[in-house]
């Protein structure tokens, strides 16, 4: 074992799932690779070591330690689908809603998407900040280390990099890592209403270019966002998804896509075709989309808070996207319109009860298959050497414990690039 002195022994867990071993696809997802009394070694913001707690603590004998007190340990949360940063709120429509109108009716009104965009392009920088602060906060509170974060409430290139601004702003302060997507496509802005194409056009010609310039200029040497697009009736068709995810593939941005909500277009076959990150939402998604990506890199990235918040009946179709041999993940969808909410616990609850996981599987889906949904399953969501120190502390012994409990927060410490944040009293 290496003779590397640990800054901290994480001891005494009940059970440590490290789920090593890399993302899990169909039938071997919910492996978690658990260790009864377990210990993490962690130097720095690095994972050093794993093992029982016995032999890590008789190997390290002078580290500090930190005693979990009999309790789960596990990484942290990847969540790879939200809308976190935004201004205003959509109270009024949750109510429509209540009343029979449709999402997508909602939106062919001005309201839904264009309501926050409104709201959006009005504030201030400071202004989308201060809003968005506490969400990233209760995000991380709940367990989520890293979480993707997407535009698209700006649709002019101007708020659109304005929103950029905010990502960017909230990752350096942390402790929440945000991994940013460029998603000014959507919605089609008022502006454009009836004129589609040459919306579609400027995101290519004009919005993706000036992104890449602008991010090259004050984000040097961080990755370049991803860029997603909402492939939807009502939003933007298979070929106008196409043409953008094309443009965007040439000035070389990673990719993802918002498929299949509503309706069945073939935007998930789009995604592995080109070699996305993830295709997003899944809830209509047709058995030949469901073969496309079983057999492709694309992860499957299920948002039951989504159906969840508009009283749909349909969720992802987990057990068919399992069987394919695909990729699958589960992500908030944290957004004003359909699912505020920054608990990815409350996924695992929902996805153990409407898409038939098992919380070995839910457990996995959120954690090491989400970061693969973000591409940095080789740095997180994992418990590994020399992977990033993200880990969780749970208030509990059993980690069946997560999927089977809802509504209450079961994490009581949340240590992230190996320092220790306390966001829960512990039990009496």
């Amino acid at each position: 074992m290496t003779q590397t002195t640990p800054t901290l022994i994480l001891h005494n867990a009940s059970q440590l799932l490290t789920l090593s071993g890399g993302p899990q696809r169909g039938s071997k997802l919910g492996s978690l690779g658990l260790i009864e009394q377990g210990a993490v070694a962690i130097q720095g913001e690095r994972i050093l070591a794993v093992g029982q707690s016995d032999e890590l603590l008789r190997a390290y004998p002078g580290a500090a330690r930190y005693d979990a007190g009999k309790n789960v340990v596990m990484p942290g949360f990847v969540d790879p689908h939200t809308h976190l940063v935004w201004a205003g709120d959509r109270a009024d429509e949750f109510t429509l809603r209540l009343q029979g109108k449709s999402y997508m009716e909602i939106l062919a009104m001005g309201g839904g998407i264009l309501s926050t965009v409104r709201a959006t392009r009005t504030a201030s920088l400071e202004e989308l900040v201060a809003q968005s602060r506490p969400r990233a906060w209760a995000a991380f509170a709940h367990g989520t280390t890293t979480l993707e974060v997407k535009t698209g409430y700006g649709l002019t290139l101007e708020s659109e990099i304005k929103q950029l601004q905010a990502i960017l702003a909230l990752n350096a302060e942390g402790p929440l890592e945000l991994v940013p997507t460029f998603l000014g496509a959507h919605a089609v802005p008022q502006e454009f209403q009836g004129r589609t194409d040459a919306y579609v056009d400027l995101v290519c010609d004009e919005m993706l270019p000036g992104i890449h310039a602008w991010w090259q200029s004050e984000a040097s040497g961080q990755p370049l966002p991803f860029v997603d697009v909402f492939c939807e009736q009502g939003a933007f068709d298979v070929a106008q998804s196409r043409q953008i995810l094309e443009r965007a593939l040439a000035l070389g941005f990673p990719l993802k896509i918002h498929a299949d909500e509503f309706e069945n277009l073939g935007g998930a076959a789009l995604a592995a075709e080109l070699g996305a990150a993830s295709a997003d939402h899944l809830v209509k998604t047709s058995p030949e989309d469901i073969h496309a990506l079983g057999n492709s890199g694309t992860v499957a990235v299920a948002l039951p808070g989504t159906p969840f918040g508009l009283n749909e009946a349909d969720y992802t179709p987990a057990r068919a996207l399992l069987a394919s041999g695909a990729l699958l993940a589960l992500a908030t969808d944290t957004n004003p319109g359909t699912a505020w909410c920054e608990s990815l616990q409350f996924m695992l609850a929902l996805a153990c009860r409407k898409m038939g996981l098992t919380p070995d599987q839910a457990i996995a889906a959120a954690t090491i298959n989400g970061a693969a949904a973000v591409n940095r399953q080789n740095a997180i969501g994992s418990i590994e050497p020399g992977k990033q120190a993200d880990l969780l502390i749970l208030d509990v012994n059993n980690y069946r414990h997560l999927g089977y409990r809802f509504g209450t927060n079961l994490v009581s410490t949340v240590i992230k690039r190996g320092r220790i944040y306390p966001v829960s009293p512990p039990a009496p």
